[in-house]
Parts: structure tokens; C-alpha cells; sequence
């Protein structure tokens, strides 16, 4: 599905934001909740797209209205407002990057209270809300569908537009090194270079940065991971918690690359990690290397994601996590 395209035989998302840009309607912008490069790229290129062309927008995303410090940087990131601060009923709420309504948090209701809802997205398990569906699973990032959309709106992309894109496509193909990788993908990457931006530099910014405190916590949770040969094709586990985080002196979402070191092992087609959080919960990253579909597992156990990469959120504990992924991977 395209960017020009939409759910049905109703209107499109760009005739939507045009419509919205041209009569200055109030568009409300959301990443899902804890975004990442891709969700925030996707909201920030969009944002500014919109703006270009009259719209009144407000960029959010939910609670913890707290930024990574490797995205703080991105263009536009300072004029996000936090969601108590956008109206309870915009004239359009885009979602963007949101696999299902749960992931916008306490914003998930302006789904109903918007006059005209679009959502746009690339997860397969992605159940199909909002009024206007822009939602590919075949595309490697949303922020690819964003730069349709700023197409089909007319905003010509410039280093600002395009270092937000590339930053979203560089971070959910894994540098290119992903199997969603297409050779559109490359078409794409090729335009957002073509506008001057350091590139090197925004791959330095978002992989090769880190505190010293990150190396204490890689080898603590390394030290402990846990290779299980018979479970499915494979699985490599390991756990962490924001307590532990800190400890180090490193933030909670400082977690999230951990399963990106994980997934190396060559012996296991399954990488999961567990991150303990301050609620008591465990966030869970699942990455496969190609054999298994564990955005099946998670959709299984409450979350979603991709065959490749997905996650979910279990309220057991840390041994009966990991025995209902076993389970899963089992079957």
C-alpha cells in the first residue's frame, strides 16, 4: 500500500493533510510510547512537512515524555509538546510507527475523538485501526511511507526532512543490514543523501555513542546470558532492569540496544531480552535471524512487532516470562 493510498475506497491520507493544511485544522501528531528513531523521525518529518504547507501541528508522544539522549538532536525534537498539552479532540491525529492503539498510551483515545483519524505504520501485526490505514508490512521503516506522503503533499526534501528520514530508515534496517531492506529502500537513501547531509555523522550519533557506564552494564548482562539449543531453533536470553540501568548511571532506554549484541549469537536463531521495569513488568525484545516468525511468539503472549524483531510486555515474573516464550517457541 502507498502513501497516496488509503483503507477502503474512502479518502486518502494525503487528501486528508491536504485538506487539513489548506482550511488550518489542528493536526495532532503521535509516536507510539518510548519512540524510537523511526517513530520519532516519522512524527518530526511529518510535523515539519505539514507545517510547510499551513497546517497548526502538535508533535507528542505518550508518557514518559522523555527523549533518549541519542535522538535529542534530531531536527525539530525541542518543539515537541508533552501529550497534556494537545487537545482532547484535533481535527486530525496521525499515528505514526504505532503497531496497535495500546502503543499510543494515554493518547489512544483521540483515535475516537479526532475528526479524522489516519494511521500510518509498517508492522505486520498491526490489527488495522484508525479512519485512514496507511500501514505496509513489506516497508522497511515508516519513515519510508512518511516520505511518500511528504511526496504526494509536495514538500520538496531538503537536509532537514531528510536527515529525520534517513535516521528512521538507517535505525529500523539495522544499517541497511536487515532482510526488509528492498532496493527501494536504497532508492530512497540515495535521494536523502542526495540533500547533503552527514550521514556518518547521524550513524554516529544514533550506534556509536554511548557512556562509559554502558560498557559495566553490557558486560554484566552478557556475563549472564543463557544459550538453550533445544528450544526451537535456538534461543539466546539474557535480563536487565532500569534499576540496573542506573545503577551504571545510564537510563532505562539505554536497555533497548542490548538485544542488538544478543542476536549475534551465531548458535541460537532466537535472541530475547528481558528489561525489568520500575512498574514491575518486563518489557521483552525478541530478534530472530530468519528461521523463526517471533512476531507470531509475541502477538501470541499480548504484543506484536515483525517476523524478524517484536516485543511485548508480561506481567509475570522473570521465570515465568521466559518459560511462556520457551512454550511458544516449542510450537
Amino acid at each position: 500500500m502507498t502513501a497516496a493510498s488509503s483503507s477502503g475506497t474512502g479518502p486518502t491520507a494525503v487528501g486528508v493533510l491536504s485538506d487539513a493544511a489548506a482550511g488550518g485544522a489542528t493536526v495532532v501528531l503521535c509516536a507510539h510510547v518510548q519512540p524510537d528513531a523511526d517513530a520519532l523521525g516519522s512524527t518530526l518529518a511529518l510535523a515539519e512537512g505539514l507545517r510547510r504547507r499551513g497546517a497548526r501541528v502538535l508533535a507528542t508522544f505518550p508518557e514518559p515524555f522523555v527523549l533518549p539522549a541519542s535522538l535529542c538532536w534530531l531536527p525539530g525534537a525541542a518543539d515537541l509538546v508533552p501529550p497534556s498539552a494537545v487537545p482532547s479532540s484535533p481535527d486530525v491525529l496521525v499515528s505514526l510507527d504505532a503497531a496497535s492503539p495500546g502503543r499510543l498510551g494515554e493518547l489512544a483515545p483521540l483515535l475516537d475523538r479526532a475528526g479524522t483519524s489516519v494511521v500510518v505504520d509498517h508492522h505486520a501485526s498491526n490489527p488495522g485501526f484508525g479512519d485512514v490505514r496507511v500501514v505496509d508490512p513489506g516497508a522497511p521503516a515508516t519513515v519510508t511511507l512518511v516520505a511518500d506522503l511528504l511526496d504526494g503533499l509536495g514538500v520538496a526534501l531538503d537536509a532537514t526532512l531528510a536527515t529525520l528520514l534517513y535516521a528512521g530508515l538507517s535505525a529500523d534496517t539495522g544499517s541497511f543490514r536487515f532482510g526488509s531492506t528492498r532496493p527501494d529502500t536504497h532508492v530512497l537513501a540515495a535521494r536523502l543523501l542526495g540533500t547533503g547531509i552527514d550521514h556518518a555523522d547521524i550513524s554516529r550519533r544514533l550506534f556509536d555513542t554511548a557512556p562509559f557506564g554502558w560498557l559495566r552494564l553490557l558486560s554484566a548482562v552478557t556475563g549472564r546470558a543463557q544459550l538453550e539449543t533445544g528450544v526451537g531453533a535456538g534461543l539466546v536470553w539474557t535480563w536487565s532492569s532500569t534499576a540496573e540501568a542506573a545503577e551504571h548511571g545510564l537510563p532505562g532506554e539505554q536497555l533497548e540496544a542490548l538485544v542488538d549484541v544478543v542476536r549475534s549469537t551465531a548458535e541460537a536463531d532466537v535472541a530475547c531480552v528481558l528489561k525489568g521495569q520500575d512498574d514491575g513488568t518486563w518489557s521483552v525484545s525478541l530478534r530472530s535471524r530468519g528461521a523463526t516468525d517471533v512476531s507470531r511468539v509475541a502477538m501470541a503472549l499480548g504484543g506484536g512487532g515483525h517476523r524478524a524483531a517484536a516485543g511485548f510486555t508480561s506481567r509475570a515474573d522473570r521465570e515465568g516470562t521466559i518459560a511462556a516464550i520457551r512454550a511458544e517457541l516449542a510450537r
